[in-house]
């Protein structure tokens, strides 16, 4: 996370903003919709965020969507419910308009896994390579790299390029590594991780398939290999929950963050979801980060208009580029 996060972080609890109480009487989904209205603010959430969150938000979809979604938007203000680098990505495509993050601590583990100055020694070692970088990443990533991509579109992108084309991909090597496997590439891979995705345990996966033998096993690539070779359905967030739609069977195993649980059972409600259990005493596979949003730091975020997310222009111009690339390719490959 960029230092002015941190600093801005530390500002506002000098402030005591993160700790103003709220009237426990207040209808938070009314006072939204109205503070929407009265300051023109389009609130785009994440398919991982809370249910109430998801039910309030104008937009929910997957980091392609949402990127889709930011650069297209006429409000004034951007209200981001997901993940510090995907309300920087809402920045770097709208520097004119005021882009919010309800908690700015609400980082992600995989682009924490990616250093900007330590991946610049990284590219240095492959200067025959261009960098192909998944958008769950910080902005001083994504200004060193040629194409952004999501797990939506990653695939195609790789495959449009020339096979003989030399790639770096960064920051998921789990999914870098399913990319290689069904596209036959060879990109060298930074070794960075999910720490929901990688938490899914093979051994109780297993017995729960074997308890629930109608129930398809639907997986998102940032899994590790062990768990997509048994996979019934591979996807992005948004594919996998377009598959459930789709699907003729009623049962589905779901090794993702759980919160696109939320969105599958309204749009299928006479089918079962199952969430995949993880390698730990959790019932559950929630990120941390995501769910450091509520209900209760969105109305404060929209009522006082911070935290704000700000960047140097030298950086947001940088890292704008490859952003306009995989815009550019989505819509000539008709992704998204």
């Amino acid at each position: 996370m960029v230092n002015n996060t941190t600093a801005a972080v530390e500002n506002l609890e000098r402030k005591g903003f993160l700790d103003l109480e709220i009237d426990p009487t207040l209808d938070l989904f009314a006072e939204i919709e109205r503070l929407k209205k009265e300051k023109n603010a389009i609130l785009l959430a994440h398919y991982y965020q809370e249910p109430d969150i998801q039910d309030v938000a104008d937009y929910i979809g997957d980091s392609l969507g949402l990127a889709q979604k930011a650069a297209s938007t006429d409000a004034d203000i951007i209200v981001f419910a997901g993940v510090h680098f995907m309300a920087e990505t809402a920045k770097i495509l709208n520097p004119t308009k005021k882009v919010l993050l309800p908690d700015l601590k609400a980082g992600c583990s995989l682009s924490d896994s990616c250093p900007p100055a330590v991946f610049q020694r990284f590219k240095e070692k492959h200067p025959d390579h261009i960098v192909i970088s998944y958008i769950n990443c910080s902005a001083g990533i994504k200004a060193l790299s040629d194409i952004i991509c999501t797990s939506s579109n990653a695939r195609k992108i790789v495959e449009h390029l020339p096979e003989d084309q030399k790639i770096i991909f960064a920051p998921d090597k789990n999914l870098g590594a399913y990319i290689n496997k069904v596209s036959n590439r060879k990109m060298v891979l930074w070794n960075g991780a999910c720490m929901v995705h990688e938490l899914f345990s093979l051994e109780k996966i297993t017995r729960l398939k074997e308890r629930n033998p109608d129930a398809e096993f639907i997986a998102h690539p940032e899994c590790e290999d062990a768990l997509l070779n048994i996979a019934d359905f591979i996807g992005s967030t948004t594919q996998l929950l377009t598959y459930t739609k789709e699907s003729k069977s009623n049962s589905f195993i779901v090794a993702t963050e759980t919160g696109i649980l939320h969105q599958m059972e309204k749009q299928s409600p006479d089918k079962t979801f199952i969430p995949a259990p993880p390698d730990n005493s959790c019932a559950c596979n929630d990120c941390p980060h995501m769910k450091l949003n509520t209900l209760e730091k969105l109305y404060l975020c929209m009522k006082h208009k911070l935290p704000e997310i700000t960047m140097p222009e030298d950086l947001r111009l940088a890292a704008k580029t490859p952003i306009d690339k995989m815009l550019e390719l989505s819509k000539e490959l008709g992704i998204g």
